[in-house]
């Protein structure tokens, strides 16, 4: 195959027939890009994690297929990013009949401009080379669509400018589908489309026909279709009607990550810092994995629509909002630097609630309470894999890790931790607890100084989550005691409906 970028030099019809160039249809040139990548070994969708033995090689058959289309899961799955990445496997260049609006081909020449400039000049058609970049177009289905939108229509002032009547075909404007023409052609939320205009898509998927307001045009466009969907809007917002979802060839499931550490590293990715945000915030690895558990019980939540899904911009937002916390924290108190703390987490909650869609339950609990739930749970998840399970200890057996702890506690003693402590209050605050201190070098003998600290406050927080320490909040921070002496002091309209009840307060 000629390397196109060779001939950009070229300008007419005859010097392109001369250094034998030869055109291919886009599908052509996604199936041979697509061989040329694989056989090579180069990368194929950067930046697109956890697809890898699933998704990819979906898209790899229906490539080599040179079928259209369809991408089908819930939000926050890289549709739209997969979709937009379809031009790395397009030619860098293709040549167009100068001036064309459908990008036509020199050789076979579609529009009726195209087709009258060839027949008049012959080898001395003027060409053009347009970028793969200018060859994608991509439409937000909405109710508002038109056929003209997307199809075209008859222009009464190209009619009047050109002093054509209505019968000539160059009185038509083209819609986006037309201009699509030779590149890829991006539909997002398919079932949005109204039924209507769905049926003007079938000729042109199949016999490469379109009709506007009178004209049936033959034009074997030259389009890879490319639909995304959630599949919630087949039942709730709309559907695909049967004779256009007949008429797309592949269809492929999206999912979510399927570990822990894929979600991680897709936030860690997509997270826009500000360079001195990483200069000055460190985030604990256990803090990052409690960001992202918080998305995977969203996903398991009675009181979020597992059908809406839970989008990778919740866990990426939030992952944003916590460097934020901590940064906020180090301007208040002057500080040079500043390391994660488990009570940051409460500053992610703005992220959480504007991303989960609540069922009707959730709705009661209000969605400030849902994200403090879901926190309470990431919690509890993540503190079992990372020190012994309480609920598999005897409380006050003399072989319990924790039993120091919650008797200096039982005796009643509290602490108050508040969100913006300066770091040697902090300090302090957590060595006054007997124990503490131990039990972090018993099971992570080589952490930080830093890290140290930081899991001290976890042990707290995750007691309270099993039950082992009450957690109440105050005006700016939290108060850790004993359970019971917690229960017995709540002022009585403080129940777990209360604004913090149940991310604060369990059993």
């Amino acid at each position: 195959m000629i390397d196109v970028t060779q001939l950009t030099h070229l300008t007419t019809l005859g010097q392109l027939k001369a250094a034998g160039y030869q055109p291919r249809s886009v599908k052509e040139e996604l199936r041979a890009n697509l061989i040329r990548k694989m056989r090579a070994k180069e990368p194929l969708f950067p930046g697109v994690i956890g697809y890898e033995q699933t998704v990819i090689p979906d898209l790899q058959r229906a490539i080599l297929s040179r079928h259209n289309m369809i991408l089908l899961g819930l939000r926050g799955q890289a549709k739209t990013r997969i979709a937009r990445q379809l031009t790395a496997l397009m030619d860098p260049f293709i040549p167009i009949v100068a001036g064309s609006e459908l990008h036509d081909n020199p050789f076979q020449p579609l529009s009726r401009f195209a087709r009258d400039l060839v027949a008049e000049r012959g080898d001395e058609t003027p060409i053009s080379w347009v970028p793969r970049d200018l060859r994608y177009v991509e439409k937000l289905a909405t109710p508002d669509v038109t056929v003209a939108d997307l199809i075209g229509d008859v222009d009464p002032i190209k009619a009047a400018t050109l002093k054509l009547p209505y019968s000539d075909e160059r009185v038509i404007h083209f819609g986006l589908i037309p201009r699509a023409n030779r590149g890829v052609f991006v539909i997002n939320e398919l079932p949005d489309l109204q039924p209507r205009i769905q049926v003007a898509l079938f000729n042109i998927l199949q016999e490469g026909d379109i009709q506007i307001r009178g004209f049936q045009l033959r034009l074997p466009l030259d389009v890879q279709f490319i639909f995304t969907a959630n599949p919630e809007d087949y039942t709730n917002r709309g559907s695909i009607v049967t004779p256009l979802k007949d008429r797309i060839e592949s269809q492929i499931l999206t999912h979510y990550p399927k570990s822990l550490q894929l979600s991680m590293q897709i936030t860690r990715q997509e997270a826009r810092l500000a360079p001195e945000q990483t200069e000055l915030v460190e985030v604990d690895p256990i803090v990052a994995e409690l960001v992202e558990q918080v998305a995977i019980e969203a996903r398991d939540s009675e009181y979020v629509d597992e059908k809406s899904g839970v989008s990778a911009r919740l866990t990426i937002s939030a992952y944003e909002n916590l460097y934020s916390a901590v940064e906020r924290r180090i301007i208040l108190n002057g500080e040079a630097r500043g390391y994660s703390r488990i009570g940051d987490l409460i500053g992610v909650i703005p992220a959480i609630t504007g991303k989960i869609e609540l069922v009707y339950e959730g709705e009661q609990e209000g969605a400030a309470i849902v994200a403090q739930k879901l926190i309470s749970k990431a919690i509890r998840k993540v503190f079992a894999d990372h020190f012994p399970n309480p609920e598999k200890l005897k409380r006050n057996a003399p072989q319990n890790p924790y039993r120091e702890i919650t008797q200096w506690f039982g005796r009643g003693q509290v602490l108050d931790l508040m969100s913006d402590l300066p770091e040697k209050d902090y300090h302090a605050a957590l060595k006054a607890v007997p124990g503490l201190r131990q039990l972090v070098d018993d099971y992570y003998p080589k952490a930080s100084k830093a890290q140290r600290w930081l899991l001290m406050e976890f042990v707290l927080h995750g007691l309270a989550e099993f039950s082992l320490l009450g957690k109440q909040p105050l005006e700016a921070g939290l108060q850790f005691r004993d359970l019971l002496s917690g229960m017995l002091n709540l002022p009585e309209d403080d129940d777990d409906d209360s604004e913090y009840g149940g991310y604060y307060e369990r059993g």
